[in-house]
């Protein structure tokens, strides 16, 4: 990405992030997976609700963006949500000045 300007590139990199979870199917993943439990891609298939192939590729979104860590034991994959993963989506949202200035009225 030469040149471009650190804001650009961090804005590309938010924009991918937030892609990644707008997905309603790897949403539903990512809350499942949000209380920290590791879990076997076989639990994971009944959540998604998708076909196995389908599942396969939001996984590889996921796992590409960052959001979540895989783990292959044997045959099976543990799949485990990243520990920053809501300090990584929180500096992904856009935050205005006056959306600031409400939080700090707010404290």
């Amino acid at each position: 990405m030469a040149g471009q300007t650190f804001l650009e590139a961090e804005s590309v990199a938010a924009a991918y992030l937030l892609g990644a979870v707008a997905n309603p199917v790897r949403w539903r993943l990512l809350v499942f997976l949000a209380d920290g439990v590791t879990r076997c891609v076989c639990e994971l298939q009944p959540i998604a609700g998708v076909t196995t192939g389908l599942l396969s590729y939001h996984l590889r979104v996921l796992r590409e963006a960052g959001l979540v860590r895989a783990v292959r034991r044997g045959t099976w994959v543990d799949y485990t949500v990243a520990s920053d993963l809501p300090e990584r989506l929180h500096r992904a949202l856009p935050v205005t000045e006056h959306a600031a200035l409400g939080e700090e009225a707010a404290r």
